[in-house]
């Protein structure tokens, strides 16, 4: 499926492994890595078409849904559960009513998702005419082609997702390793400094920014730096926190971004990092005080420019403390591209019940055919 600007393959979590270990193999089979092309796999040889999505029914009182994100990278045998991706959740709710784990409500259909990486929860809408889900509509999002319809997000609780909480270091500014930032955490951990910093407008290309090896460089030595200050340890091995060089609106935005993710210019910008710099955008004594053009009143639509264009995200602050975001909430599109089997080697796993041998399989155009001794993950 794809899930706003990110895309994978999505599982119900009883297909899978329930132990993490031959799970995390199931899954690195399944996406072809580690391959600079993912050439043996469904991966598509670039940090943003090798996720994955895990789906099941709610195990918490209120929640519909729960869903574990998977990060895998083409050139590294790691699957990391611990961020959150806030574009493949907005794939979670089509993925469930297509497979029948949830049912349809009307013309609109509203669950609560639990995301498992970091215990935190929203609500998402979907349409749903006539009782199946709509992925035609007239919703646009940058880096995304054509449009769709629509699906919101509204984010209950982000502030900490993966730190202690929404400003770690306990400033809204800290000086590292020679260069101002802010270190924030609302729903992504990130690092915000003023691209001037680095000696680079904010404004290069993506192609630009990942060929340029000393910058690269010099954003990881300050990575590093700061995983230690937001008490994130040793982060050389995690893809958080992520990098986002800032610099003046100049399409009519509120801030211009460029976000490493963490070693890789993002062509866009994902969800919960805008979420994250939107916030950033609203607090006083931030990196982006001065910089950002940030609407009057309780309820500001923030506009984060990113290299394919931009992302609104809506917050609301407390009227007694503007300091403080009660709500964010943002419009993702996502769309089913195919259900069948992805083929696991038996040597990987086993598999069970849900498991069934690639010569079983009936001749299918979506389920395809496997080689000998290949299994069949049953998914949608």
């Amino acid at each position: 499926m794809r899930g706003g600007t990110s895309r994978g393959p999505f599982f119900n979590a009883a297909d899978l492994p329930g132990d993490i270990a031959t799970r995390d193999r199931v899954l690195l089979a399944v996406m072809g890595s580690p391959d600079k092309r993912q050439i043996d796999g469904l991966g598509g040889a670039h940090p943003l078409t090798s996720k994955v999505g895990i789906v099941g029914r709610g195990s918490k009182p209120g929640v519909d849904l729960d869903f574990l994100f998977a990060q895998l990278q083409p050139e590294k045998d790691t699957v990391d559960t611990t961020p959150n991706c806030g574009n493949m959740l907005a794939a979670v709710v089509p993925f469930a009513l297509e497979t029948g784990m949830v049912k349809p409500q009307g013309a609109t259909s509203t669950f609560r998702v639990l995301t498992l990486n970091t215990d935190m929860q929203c609500d998402i809408t979907v349409h749903t005419p006539g009782g199946h889900v709509a992925y035609e509509g007239d919703a646009r999002i940058d880096g995304v082609p054509g449009t769709s319809a629509p699906i919101t997000i509204n984010f209950l609780d982000t502030a900490g997702s993966v730190c202690s909480g929404l400003l770690p270091t306990g400033r809204v500014r800290d000086v590292i390793d020679g260069i101002e930032v802010t270190c924030i955490d609302n729903g992504m951990p990130l690092v915000m400094f003023l691209a001037s910093a680095v000696g680079r407008t904010g404004y290069e290309s993506v192609a630009e920014l990942n060929a340029d090896a000393a910058l690269k460089s010099r954003i990881e030595t300050l990575r590093l730096a700061c995983g230690h200050a937001m008490g994130l340890g040793d982060v050389a091995a995690k893809n958080y926190p992520k990098m986002t060089l800032i610099a003046p609106p100049r399409a009519g935005g509120s801030l211009a971004t460029r976000s490493f993710i963490p070693h890789v210019c993002h062509d866009a910008i994902g969800v919960l990092a805008a979420v994250t710099v939107a916030t950033a955008c609203v607090l006083a004594g931030s990196v982006c005080d001065g910089v950002a053009a940030v609407p009057e009143g309780r309820t500001k639509r923030v506009s984060v420019e990113h290299p394919t264009g931009e992302f609104s995200v809506e917050l609301e602050v407390d009227a007694a403390n503007p300091q403080n975001v009660t709500r964010a909430a943002l419009l993702r599109t996502a769309r089913l591209l195919m259900r069948g089997e992805a083929m696991v080697p038996a040597s990987v796993w086993k598999g069970n019940p849900t498991i069934v041998p690639a010569a079983e399989l009936p001749p299918s155009p979506i389920a395809g055919r496997a080689g000998r001794g290949g299994r069949g993950v049953k998914q949608s």
